[in-house]
């Protein structure tokens, strides 16, 4: 009985067509919120927060790499709590709908929960999932999880990843957020070599499974670099970073910024906007 529902509304969504609404929203990354009061990071979010709000969007998705809390060790598990109710804090005071994706530095290796994602799920639920806005679908990834030492979609996700898009319709648009990229040029320009370093090494893998979905857009982070790649129809921007440089200005001519995607019907457009952050004076 719930599969035929099931079939029923995809059938009912494909006979009227998906996205038939407009709406927009702003795709935060690698925010690197610390205790660094230098850095000033919160001030610096607490500006973006006050831009975005300007610009009525309907959420905001994270990009990942939200507090950095990788690198603290298993006694210093009040500081990590403290970042990620601070971040929290912050979402809820701002009023604006958030939905979050996990970087790398997100994790905190000491509590439970597969590669590093226990504190992180404490806080903001699930690292990987998915939800529906207007007729489309988010489908947010956890790309840093290990095999062999490198970033990868893992077997067990892999395979929540497959019963997803079975129960997807072959029209209904698709965006995906990854922290750690799909596809990305950074080392080619900026080192002259390629590497899967900054890549996760099943991502050839991973797209194949939406070869016969409607894939539209791929948010990526991780590179703090504003980065632009078109390949067989599906967009993939790696969208800088609110912290810029690590809260120390441009990051090879990258400024902090977010990236606001505007939808409409199955179409849309972006910008990567610079919501003004002024490195403080040392």
């Amino acid at each position: 009985m719930k599969k035929a529902l099931i079939l029923f509304l995809l059938s009912i969504n494909t006979l009227f067509g998906f996205g038939q609404e407009k709406f927009s929203f702003a795709f935060f990354t690698d925010l690197h919120l610390n205790n660094n009061e230098k850095a000033n990071s919160f001030k610096g979010l607490e500006l973006a927060i006050a831009k975005v709000k300007k610009e009525h969007v309907d959420f905001v998705l994270s990009g990942g790499d939200n507090v950095d809390v990788d690198g603290l060790k298993e006694p210093q598990l009040e500081t990590a709590r403290t970042l990620y109710q601070r971040y929290q804090k912050m979402v809820h005071n701002s009023g604006l709908k958030w939905y979050y994706t996990i970087g790398n530095h997100d994790r905190f290796w000491h509590t439970e929960g597969e590669h590093g994602t226990g504190l992180f799920s404490t806080y903001f639920g699930e690292p990987y999932y998915t939800f529906e806005h207007k007729g489309w679908k988010f489908i947010v990834l956890n790309s840093t999880e290990i095999r062999d030492g490198k970033y990868c979609i893992s077997e067990k996700q892999k395979a929540w990843l497959n019963s997803v898009l079975q129960k997807t319709s072959t029209d209904q648009p698709i965006i995906i957020s990854s922290h750690v990229p799909f596809l990305s040029l950074y080392y080619p320009v900026l080192e002259g070599y390629y590497t899967d370093k900054d890549t996760f090494i099943n991502q050839k893998e991973i797209r194949g499974l939406f070869d016969k979905y409607n894939l539209k857009l791929v948010l990526q982070g991780h590179q703090h670099l504003y980065e632009e790649i078109k390949v067989k129809g599906v967009q993939y921007i790696t969208a800088g970073a609110i912290s810029a440089n690590w809260w120390s200005g441009d990051f090879h001519g990258t400024e902090e910024g977010y990236l606001k995607v505007d939808i409409t019907g199955t179409d849309f457009t972006w910008e990567y906007i610079d919501y003004g952050w002024k490195v403080l004076e040392k």
